[in-house]
């Protein structure tokens, strides 16, 4: 279901692959039959039948805790995986504020047409789909970085084409870098190693979204110390990073000077961190959730979504 869904979001002159989906999505939600889960499969969740679009709301709520939300995306991709065609439809369909988002930062500065980036960004989506390990915490954030990857991918591919010159019409040129993006920025950075995608998720909502340290923290169940801390060890290394890169690349990269002027330097991050260290209460090994531990909880009961 996943190809063929694709293809015909790709050869489709209607709109782009998301808006494709999108309009599937509304249509398998309405009427008097919509597709739903059974929230009692998913402690957290409404005891009743829920319309995917009403799980989708649920999940966007900054009080729904983590592992609800891992919970529902367990089941979101089971169900793709072993039902296919309207399940994976409606996996999708509930990933969408997600890759609207990433598509959209990924065109903004992007002067040609968008579509073949948008089905990318939707292919990466799917594949991950197909692949990602619900076993391990974070299952959304590890498909929303796929997707931002293969729509990065795309993006280098088409910055990098022939361009047109006039009056002979497309010529070669030199290849131009993507910057555009500070989430390119930390795109490449994940893909180094220097951060883990949780890290550059983190900087990313905390940074560029004005997400407040106290909400992200209560969203993922952390100390709110313990994101900052966290936070302040991914920046110490992706700055160091950026200023190598910026030191030794030929080309001009003004998103990662950028990056480097406004994010702290290791003489500050240092500062802070001893200056804070009388008043934190939260050990030095806490941090941002790794793959594959298991979220702190505050009690055995999971908390509510609605």
């Amino acid at each position: 279901m996943s190809t063929r869904f694709l293809s015909r979001s790709r050869s489709s002159g209607s709109g782009n692959a998301l808006d494709i989906a999108r309009s599937a999505f509304a249509v398998l939600v309405s009427g008097p039959e919509p597709l739903s889960l059974f929230g009692g499969d998913v402690p957290g969740l409404p005891v009743r039948e829920l319309p995917l679009d009403e799980v989708r709301d649920l999940l966007l709520a900054r009080r729904c805790p983590q592992a609800v939300r891992d919970a529902v995306w367990a089941e979101l991709v089971h169900r793709s995986r072993s039902r296919g065609a309207a399940w994976t439809v409606g996996a999708v369909g509930v990933a969408l504020p997600a890759l609207l988002a990433v598509a959209a930062r990924l065109t903004v500065r992007f002067a040609g047409d968008p579509s073949d980036i948008y089905a990318e960004v939707l292919g990466g989506f799917l594949a991950a789909l197909g692949a990602v390990d619900v076993t391990v915490p974070r299952i959304m954030t590890r498909l929303r970085w796929a997707a931002f990857r293969a729509g990065h991918d795309a993006l280098t591919d088409a910055l990098s084409g022939p361009t047109p010159i006039a009056p002979l019409g497309f010529g070669s040129v030199a290849p131009r870098t993507p910057w555009g993006h500070p989430d390119v920025v930390l795109a490449r950075a994940v893909r180094d190693g220097v951060v883990t995608e949780d890290e550059a998720a983190l900087i990313g909502a905390t940074r560029l979204e004005a997400v407040s340290v106290a909400d992200w923290a209560r969203a993922h169940e952390v100390g709110e110390w313990s994101v900052y801390k966290a936070r302040r060890r991914a920046e110490h290394r992706l700055v160091t990073y950026l200023r190598e890169q910026t030191a030794s690349a030929e080309t001009d990269d003004p998103v990662a000077a950028e990056a480097v002027r406004n994010l702290p330097g290791p003489s500050r991050a240092v500062t802070d961190a001893r200056s804070r260290r009388r008043v934190s209460k939260t050990g030095a090994a806490e941090g941002v959730q790794k793959r594959g531990s298991t979220p702190p909880t505050a009690s055995s009961e999971v908390p509510r979504c609605a």
